[in-house]
């Protein structure tokens, strides 16, 4: 009976942290293709990664475990990102499929592959509690998921030390096993609001209307024309920027298999290509696998060179160098491969 009360907001405290509630961050900066040179060390080019203790490790697994039935119910097909029995390939293998069917019916396919401006560093706690009530999670998660970012804490480690404690006022924790979860109802409360569903632009499939495909903050976008495309755009840039998320128009392309004037968003025009990796996949817009074939080949290629060193020692055993093979060259190779015409 005691548990069937009303839950109050009573603190929660993780054991092992600061206060129950710290996370040391820490700062991983992006390195260039080209091994002679790196990027400029600036926050736009780093990852922040929160270390979080085993105990708060612990619970946050029994969390996630609770949420997992109502990702599967509140989550509609076209979003694959972090949820079970679904991945990367799928979204790799739709890609592909739809490319080729208004191929076959001589019709024009128009893409634009969304990127989010620090997505996870943007989530407003405060709307979030809100979207997850509206959503339908009971009361005692949000309330021990809203206890665990009260007062949230961090301290970054840098390769002088570490800096004072400072409040967190927005984002979620990235090395947080929950943070995708609670990222995903986020997002997909956004794009509830944008009407896309009840939008005819899009591409028909099988009697359906569909103009989206998500793997979580990772969206494309589909139109059968420029108009429609474009207009499909505007929308989600309107209602995700009134909760923070803004484009990335430096990152946003447009891909498409017919004529495309240049499309403008603020005074900036968004890029068009022939081709765009998606999801670690080369996506052409005449749907040629070949290009993506040869590409694999040649990272699985970069890979047994790097282990080059391994497998001429003789300290090393043959069944370890095939487990090594199996688990670093094969899946560089095969990654997306399903729907590649071999």
């Amino acid at each position: 009976m005691h548990w069937r009360r009303k839950w109050q907001p009573t603190p929660v405290f993780f054991p092992g942290e600061s206060q129950g509630r710290g996370s040391l961050v820490a700062v991983i900066y992006g390195v260039a293709q080209s091994q002679t040179r790196l990027k400029r060390l600036s926050s736009s080019s780093s990852s922040k990664i929160a270390l979080i203790s085993l105990a708060s490790k612990v619970m946050l697994k029994i969390l996630q475990a609770r949420l997992q039935q109502y990702v599967n119910h509140e989550h509609p097909d076209v979003q694959a990102g972090f949820r079970k029995g679904r991945g990367t390939r799928d979204q790799i293998a739709n890609i592909h499929w739809i490319i080729e069917k208004p191929r076959e019916l001589q019709k024009n396919i128009y893409f634009c592959f969304i990127d989010y401006a620090k997505a996870f560093d943007c989530v407003d706690h405060k709307k979030l509690w809100k979207i997850l009530q509206e959503m339908g999670i009971p009361d005692h998660l949000t309330c021990l998921l809203r206890n665990l970012y009260a007062g949230q804490e961090a301290t970054v480690r840098t390769g002088h030390g570490t800096t004072d404690w400072s409040q967190i006022g927005k984002g979620v924790r990235q090395g947080c096993i929950l943070s995708p979860c609670l990222f995903n109802f986020y997002a997909e409360y956004i794009m509830r609001n944008t009407g896309l569903e009840e939008a005819r632009a899009g591409i028909k499939i099988a009697g359906r209307n569909s103009n989206n495909l998500r793997y979580a903050d990772d969206t494309t976008l589909m139109a059968e024309s420029e108009e429609e495309l474009k207009s499909l755009l505007m929308k989600v840039k309107e209602k995700r920027e009134k909760v923070g998320l803004k484009l990335s128009i430096q990152k946003t392309k447009i891909m498409a298999s017919g004529a495309i004037t240049s499309c403008e968003i603020d005074g900036e025009t968004v890029e068009t290509v022939s081709d765009f990796i998606s999801l670690g996949s080369k996506i052409t817009a005449d749907g040629d696998c070949s290009h993506e074939i040869k590409r694999r080949l040649l990272l699985g290629r970069k890979v047994m060179t790097n282990l080059d060193s391994t497998f001429k020692s003789r300290d090393i055993t043959l069944p370890t160098k095939v487990c090594l093979v199996k688990a670093m060259v094969f899946p560089m190779v095969t990654h997306g491969c399903e729907r590649a015409g071999l």
